[in-house]
């Protein structure tokens, strides 16, 4: 049996806890964190935060899946097309490369609602001979599509990095 990529859906604010619980059970796991400043009344603070919301990644044999959801915290799997959501190696490592980046900058938003125009070839850095769709209105970010996720990564690029597709 092959070991796939999963996504995990959690409770709300429980991607740290569900991650570090997996880690315990022995089970391969990674909650990408992404560091943010956070302003408070009195004071800055940089924290790092989970980029999905309510998602965690493992990594597991079918045979594995249920002692991961008999974790605290983990809700279900995340399915598309009616089986659990498998996330390709490419695009595990693809996000790692790039939030390892200095000036990582990346935020998520759903693919429902969202209208579809320019496709892009991204001709520049971690990303580059990637295709996306630029953000309606916008001429410097860029989707790059999750699509086992159902989910859309909108990563900002300097517009002489994207070259339209024709």
């Amino acid at each position: 049996m092959e070991k796939k990529w999963f996504a995990l859906y959690t409770k709300p604010r429980w991607e740290k806890k569900v991650d570090g619980l997996l880690i315990k059970k022995g089970i391969e796991t990674w909650c990408p964190l992404q560091k943010m400043t956070k302003q408070w009344s009195d004071r800055k603070k940089i924290v790092e935060e989970p980029l999905f919301k309510s998602y965690v990644f493992v990594r597991v044999e079918p045979t594995e899946r249920t002692k991961v959801l008999m974790t605290d915290g983990v809700l279900n799997f995340v399915y598309h097309v009616g089986k659990p959501a498998v996330i390709r190696n490419e695009e595990i490592e693809l996000i790692k490369k790039y939030l390892s980046e200095a000036e990582a900058s990346i935020s998520i938003q759903s693919l429902e609602g969202l209208d579809e125009n320019t496709r892009i070839k991204v001709n520049h850095g971690i990303f580059m001979d990637n295709t996306g769709t630029i953000v309606k209105g916008g001429n410097k970010k860029v989707y790059v599509k999750l699509e086992s996720l159902g989910q859309v990564m909108v990563v900002e690029f300097p517009v002489e990095y994207v070259t339209p597709i024709k």
